[in-house]
């Protein structure tokens, strides 16, 4: 090969090298993007979930200091 060829085929090589580069660079950062996304979705169903279950929590909570005041109440009610 000429001394003109052999610089041809590394500026090639380098085009290609770097192409190649950016090509793999650029589908890894949309595979990492869409997968921060995946996981952004999946926490925020478990923070909707978690608060159901406070809610249902906070709900039985009520329900037993409602309950709790009516026996104290028909208590006292009985002593008197």
């Amino acid at each position: 090969m000429t001394e003109p060829q052999v610089w041809t085929m590394i500026g090639l090589m380098g085009a290609v090298f770097f192409g190649t580069m950016t090509l793999i660079s650029t589908m890894f950062t949309r595979v990492v993007r869409s997968e921060i996304g995946g996981v952004r979705s999946e926490i925020g169903g478990l923070r909707g979930e978690m608060n159901a279950r406070f809610d249902a929590v906070n709900g039985r909570i009520d329900n037993l200091d409602r309950d709790v005041q009516f026996l104290m109440n028909r208590e006292i009610k009985r002593d008197n």
